[in-house]
Protein backbone atom coordinates (compact mmCIF):
# COMPACT_ATOMS: atom_id res chain seq x y z
CA UNK A 1 0.00 0.00 0.00
CA UNK A 2 0.97 3.31 -0.92
CA UNK A 3 2.48 6.09 2.05
CA UNK A 4 0.10 8.48 -0.17
CA UNK A 5 -3.09 6.56 0.85
CA UNK A 6 -2.58 6.56 4.68
CA UNK A 7 -2.27 10.65 4.01
CA UNK A 8 -5.48 12.12 5.59
CA UNK A 9 -7.42 15.30 4.79
CA UNK A 10 -5.36 17.75 6.89
CA UNK A 11 -2.51 16.88 4.64
CA UNK A 12 -3.59 18.16 1.69
CA UNK A 13 -3.42 21.56 0.95
CA UNK A 14 -6.01 20.83 -2.15
CA UNK A 15 -7.97 18.65 -3.44
CA UNK A 16 -8.70 18.36 -7.71
CA UNK A 17 -10.58 15.76 -9.38
CA UNK A 18 -8.26 12.66 -9.92
CA UNK A 19 -5.01 14.35 -7.60
CA UNK A 20 -4.31 16.32 -4.46
CA UNK A 21 -1.48 18.42 -3.39
CA UNK A 22 0.72 18.36 -0.23
CA UNK A 23 3.95 19.90 1.24
CA UNK A 24 6.75 18.11 0.70
CA UNK A 25 7.51 16.07 4.02
CA UNK A 26 11.31 16.48 2.62
CA UNK A 27 11.28 19.91 1.05
CA UNK A 28 14.71 20.87 -0.97
CA UNK A 29 13.53 24.78 -1.09
CA UNK A 30 10.58 26.48 0.78
CA UNK A 31 7.12 26.13 -0.90
CA UNK A 32 7.76 22.33 -2.33
CA UNK A 33 4.87 20.67 -2.69
CA UNK A 34 3.80 17.46 -4.56
CA UNK A 35 1.17 16.51 -6.41
CA UNK A 36 -0.22 12.95 -6.17
CA UNK A 37 -2.92 10.89 -7.93
CA UNK A 38 -6.27 9.63 -5.61
CA UNK A 39 -5.78 6.52 -7.38
CA UNK A 40 -2.60 4.41 -7.05
CA UNK A 41 -0.80 4.58 -10.65
CA UNK A 42 2.66 3.35 -10.60
CA UNK A 43 4.42 7.14 -12.60
CA UNK A 44 3.44 9.35 -15.43
CA UNK A 45 2.83 6.68 -17.98
CA UNK A 46 -0.05 4.97 -16.24
CA UNK A 47 -1.78 8.18 -15.87
CA UNK A 48 -5.28 7.65 -17.97
CA UNK A 49 -5.89 10.61 -20.62
CA UNK A 50 -8.65 12.27 -18.03
CA UNK A 51 -6.03 12.34 -15.41
CA UNK A 52 -2.90 13.27 -17.90
CA UNK A 53 -5.41 16.45 -18.78
CA UNK A 54 -6.10 17.43 -15.69
CA UNK A 55 -1.78 17.67 -14.43
CA UNK A 56 -1.31 20.86 -15.82
CA UNK A 57 -4.42 23.07 -14.45
CA UNK A 58 -3.21 21.18 -11.17
CA UNK A 59 0.22 22.64 -11.99
CA UNK A 60 -0.71 25.99 -11.89
CA UNK A 61 -2.54 25.32 -8.75
CA UNK A 62 0.35 24.05 -7.21
CA UNK A 63 2.05 27.30 -8.05
CA UNK A 64 -0.42 29.33 -7.36
CA UNK A 65 -0.25 27.94 -3.61
CA UNK A 66 3.27 28.14 -3.33
CA UNK A 67 3.08 31.79 -4.42
CA UNK A 68 0.25 32.59 -1.47
CA UNK A 69 3.54 32.20 0.73
CA UNK A 70 6.61 32.30 -0.94
CA UNK A 71 8.23 34.69 -4.15
CA UNK A 72 10.42 32.07 -5.74
CA UNK A 73 12.09 33.24 -9.18
CA UNK A 74 11.53 29.66 -10.93
CA UNK A 75 10.36 26.61 -10.74
CA UNK A 76 11.64 22.71 -11.43
CA UNK A 77 9.08 20.60 -12.31
CA UNK A 78 10.13 16.44 -11.59
CA UNK A 79 8.55 13.29 -11.88
CA UNK A 80 10.43 10.40 -11.33
CA UNK A 81 9.24 7.65 -13.25
CA UNK A 82 11.21 4.01 -12.57
CA UNK A 83 13.93 2.99 -9.85
CA UNK A 84 16.22 3.43 -12.37
CA UNK A 85 15.11 7.28 -12.47
CA UNK A 86 15.26 7.47 -8.88
CA UNK A 87 11.81 7.01 -8.20
CA UNK A 88 11.49 5.83 -4.33
CA UNK A 89 7.66 5.80 -3.83
CA UNK A 90 5.61 3.83 -6.58
CA UNK A 91 2.58 5.90 -6.59
CA UNK A 92 2.86 8.72 -9.18
CA UNK A 93 3.42 12.34 -8.01
CA UNK A 94 4.26 14.89 -9.46
CA UNK A 95 7.38 17.53 -7.78
CA UNK A 96 6.68 21.30 -7.71
CA UNK A 97 9.92 22.96 -6.51
CA UNK A 98 10.39 26.49 -5.90
CA UNK A 99 13.92 27.72 -7.02
CA UNK A 100 15.48 31.24 -5.39
CA UNK A 101 18.29 33.32 -6.67
CA UNK A 102 21.28 31.98 -4.68
CA UNK A 103 20.22 28.60 -4.05
CA UNK A 104 22.66 26.67 -5.66
CA UNK A 105 26.00 28.20 -6.89
CA UNK A 106 25.52 27.37 -11.14
CA UNK A 107 21.74 26.35 -11.36
CA UNK A 108 22.67 26.18 -15.18
CA UNK A 109 20.88 23.01 -16.75
CA UNK A 110 18.46 22.49 -14.20
CA UNK A 111 17.00 18.82 -14.06
CA UNK A 112 19.98 17.48 -16.62
CA UNK A 113 22.11 17.58 -14.01
CA UNK A 114 19.98 14.03 -12.93
CA UNK A 115 23.10 12.04 -14.18
CA UNK A 116 26.19 13.21 -12.67
CA UNK A 117 28.31 14.82 -15.06
CA UNK A 118 26.14 15.24 -18.14
CA UNK A 119 24.23 18.32 -17.55
CA UNK A 120 26.73 20.74 -18.45
CA UNK A 121 26.61 21.90 -22.35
Amino acid sequence: MSVFLELGDDDKIYSGVNFFVIKDRFPVSPGHVLIISNEQKKDFFELNEEERNELPLMIQVAKNLIERDHKPDGYNIGMNCGETAGQTVFHFHCHIIPRYKGDMENPRGGVRHCVSGKGNY
